[in-house]
């Protein structure tokens, strides 16, 4: 049976959908889902168009709110930036919690994207991995 992982932000719409996608085309028996204290209700253009270019772009990605997933049992709640690890404490089960923070790519350029996808990918699977065993 697949794990459940939930990776929390502030938007919802750079970061934990990058990382979201990641989980779940790169770690086997995983199943990410993502969601925004403050949900911005959009995904980050640069973000979906890096997503498409590495082949792992879900039409089913998209912003929503902690209320959206409140009600999913997690094996992992994951705060990939310093405001959300602030209001994480309001997720009201007892489930591990790791964070691991990314400078925010939004109203940057595209390479900033890029940067972003490759430090989640090095940086915060293994932790996840290292976090389920």
């Amino acid at each position: 049976m697949d794990k459940k992982v939930l990776i929390l932000c502030t938007g919802n719409s750079c970061r934990s959908i990058i990382a979201e996608a990641l989980v779940n085309a790169e770690l086997e028996g995983l199943d990410a889902d993502s969601s925004g204290v403050k949900a911005s209700g959009k995904v980050n253009p640069n973000a979906k168009k890096l997503l498409e270019e590495k082949g792992i772009w879900k039409e089913e990605y998209h912003s929503k709110t902690l209320d959206s997933v409140i009600d999913n049992d997690y094996d992992l709640v994951v705060t990939v930036c310093d405001h959300a690890k602030e209001t994480c404490p309001m997720f009201p089960k007892p489930v591990p919690k790791i964070h691991v923070g990314f400078e925010d790519p939004d109203g940057k350029g595209y390479e900033a994207f890029e940067a972003t996808y490759n430090e989640i990918k090095e940086t915060l699977l293994p932790k996840i991995e290292e976090a389920l065993k």
